[in-house]
């Protein structure tokens, strides 16, 4: 088999985005496993015994992109970016209902550095990581994109900065004003501005 190219990734996305139904299908095969690398990252950070699972994760995101229309397709890390705010969604929504169901207080606090390494965390909090990201989106909603499609996309400085259209510099520039950002308000730090 040979490997994926991205050229045949951006045909099929554009086939999509023409209406060719047949393309989504054709298309998931070949972008499974960066999928699969990212919902493994997301749930790498949910508590052990979580009752969703890294295949119906996917699973779910195959089922809302069906649902989604009209989107102009760039390439592959757009297609990636589109999947990682999909995934986010799901695991925000699944957490905020188990959230109410439990009737709990306010969330813990996440330790940011350790959730940006990626280590498996069991109290990680997805929704704190998720408000958060929600404020810093109203102080500089490009940082909050970097984060969302570097940490939860999966996606390199590159394909970062060819999703947001900016350089790789300002990419990383961005990242790292971002991490301190966060690690400030998941601390409880001032949330007036950066």
């Amino acid at each position: 088999m040979r490997p994926t190219s991205t050229i045949d990734v951006t045909r099929l996305l554009q086939a999509w985005s023409d209406g060719d139904e047949e393309a989504l299908p054709k298309l998931m095969p070949l972008v499974y496993e960066a999928l699969h690398s990212a919902a493994r990252r997301y749930m790498a950070h949910e508590r052990p015994g979580h009752t969703l699972q890294t295949t119906a994760l996917i699973h779910e995101t195959y089922l809302r992109l069906v649902d989604v229309r009209k989107v102009k397709w760039q390439s592959r890390a757009h297609f990636l970016a589109i999947c990682a705010q999909l995934m986010r969604r799901i695991l925000i929504d699944f957490a905020r209902s188990r959230a109410s169901q439990k009737r709990r207080g306010a969330a813990p606090h996440v330790d940011l550095d350790e959730a940006l390494l990626m280590t498996a965390e069991p109290d990680f909090d997805l929704v704190a990581l998720d408000d958060a990201l929600n404020r810093l989106a109203q102080v500089d909603e490009r940082q909050s994109r970097v984060v969302e499609l570097r940490f939860f996309g999966g996606l390199d400085v590159r394909e970062t900065a060819e999703v947001l259209k900016v350089s790789a510099d300002t990419v990383m520039r961005d990242w790292k004003l971002a991490k301190v950002w966060l690690f400030r308000e998941l601390r409880g730090g001032a949330r007036d501005g950066k």
